[in-house]
């Protein structure tokens, strides 16, 4: 398939950045829709959106540059040339967090209410951006005789973006079944933390693409180390912070 869409004025429009535009959509009306029913205006998950999507490619292609300099040292024009490639998925969450405490800081939201509201928004909108992975024959495993291996430079390999895919999928749909048994507020937001580490972990594992800290693999550690905190907090929230019964 060709990654590219169609031109418009010699400038190339790519099916990856239309599917991440669509899972972002997405993920927006599903957010929008929750906020009526926990009381967040609609106005603002619009204007969080305003500062939350361009602080994610910031942050994202700031964790990429970051984990690969010896490619882009002393090159500045090559850094912020993202039609390039290199966006990574933790660096986006990073900034998407940070923003959304300042956010909600200045508009007076408790955070972990709309942390709840976001979490099923996010892992819908990764779900549906892994597919222009496969678009751009990236993100894709190690050799596999499995049946469903997809063929990329004459080889067959796994379609870790197809696996990831799928899990996140599921992960939204468990999300969207405890959001209306929950304990505290935070706790729909950091099981999307803990579950979707769970998953990249073993996916991660199948990566020929991975971005490395020495010998170990950047996104394992990261998930563990997000697995740990948040199940923590989960338990502590849970603990300090019940909701009432007319809250649940």
């Amino acid at each position: 398939m060709d990654p590219v869409a169609f031109e418009i004025f010699n400038i190339e429009v790519r099916w990856y950045g239309i599917i991440i535009s669509f899972g972002l959509l997405m993920a927006a009306l599903v957010a929008m829709r929750e906020a009526k029913r926990i009381g967040i205006r609609e106005e603002d998950i619009l204007d969080l959106l305003i500062f939350a999507v361009p602080s994610a490619i910031i942050g994202a292609r700031l964790y990429y540059v970051i984990f690969t300099w010896e490619q882009y040292q002393g090159d500045l024009m090559k850094i912020i040339n993202i039609r390039e490639g290199g966006l990574a998925i933790h660096g986006a969450l990073i900034a998407s967090i940070i923003v959304g405490i300042i956010f909600c800081r200045v508009k007076k939201i408790y955070f972990w209410k709309l942390a709840d509201l976001a979490g099923p928004s996010i892992i819908l909108g990764q779900a549906i951006g892994r597919w222009g992975n496969y678009v751009n024959r990236e993100a894709h495993g190690g050799p596999t005789d499995l049946p469903w291996g997809i063929i990329i430079e004459g080889q067959k390999v796994h379609p870790t973006f197809l696996y990831e895919s799928l899990w996140n999928f599921a992960v939204f749909i468990f999300l969207l079944w405890y959001k209306k048994r929950k304990k505290a507020h935070g706790e729909v937001f950091l099981l999307y933390l803990s579950l979707y580490s769970l998953g990249r972990f073993f996916i991660e594992g199948l990566r020929t693409d991975s971005l490395m800290y020495g010998p170990f693999r950047v996104a394992q550690l990261i998930s563990i180390i997000t697995i740990v905190l948040s199940l923590a907090m989960f338990a502590i929230i849970r603990k300090k912070f019940p909701l009432e019964r007319d809250e649940i």
